[in-house]
């Protein structure tokens, strides 16, 4: 079964859900066998409250940008219904949580975890990866050589498809080879080998590489083992 991940980033008032801070912007990428469908949602939110002028430097959503947007509770029961069951990739993911539950407690809606949503910090990751470093968004991209120039403000839309990125790096040894759901699934790095009864036809026309092919090739792997470790899959005997 393909499993249905959501990089998802959100923009607020403030700092603290819990002290009447709101959002008033949400992204959510879909993402299926590690390849963005397209199926995505993005919402500009009235937050019903001001937004600070400092804030506001931030992201560059001010009240009357977001003036005649949606409240949350006019889109909240959408966004439960996209997010149901998805696993939900967040970089520092207390706070996009904890703001979504907020609202979605306002509402009488059920809570993330009670949406069946499996949640995975990406922020945690980069620091088990990268202990003693910087790990903002910033610096992820940065060390991966992601293009950010877009990044003028802290957009929800524009940081889900860095985000997108980091983590697809972050992630390159990773295969989810789900053969058969009966079966335990391939630990990092592990290849399963399929028996097929498949027979090559006789007269397939084998094309080779040429040599500006092989270097453009060369490089490419030379810069996947940089990013992990020296080690690169395709190089092991």
């Amino acid at each position: 079964m393909s499993i249905r991940q959501l990089i998802l980033d959100t923009e607020t008032t403030g700092l603290y859900a819990k002290s009447g801070d709101r959002l008033v912007e949400f992204a959510a990428l879909e993402m299926i066998d590690r390849r963005i469908t397209g199926s995505n949602l993005h919402i500009y939110i009235n937050p019903e409250c001001e937004v600070p002028e400092e804030v506001v430097k931030v992201h560059g959503l001010d009240n009357a940008f977001l003036a005649d947007k949606p409240t949350f509770a006019q889109v909240g029961q959408k966004i439960a219904d996209y997010m149901q069951g998805a696993e939900l990739i967040i970089h520092n993911a207390p706070f996009d949580v904890g703001f979504l539950n907020m609202e979605f407690s306002r509402m009488g809606l059920p809570e993330i975890a009670e949406l069946n949503c499996q949640v995975t910090d990406t922020l945690v990751m980069a620091k088990q990866r990268f202990p003693g470093q910087k790990n903002s968004l910033d610096a992820l991209c940065n060390r991966f050589k992601i293009d950010r120039s877009k990044r003028v403000f802290h957009g929800a839309l524009i940081d889900c498809e860095l985000l997108g990125e980091v983590y697809l790096a972050m992630t390159r040894e990773q295969y989810g080879l789900d053969i058969t759901a009966d079966k335990e699934e391939p630990t990092v790095g592990q290849i399963q080998t399929v028996q097929t009864d498949f027979i090559l036809p006789q007269n397939l026309k084998v094309l080779h590489a040429n040599t500006d092919e092989e270097t453009a090739h060369n490089a490419y792997l030379d810069n996947m083992a940089k990013q992990n470790g020296g080690k690169c899959l395709f190089r092991e005997e």
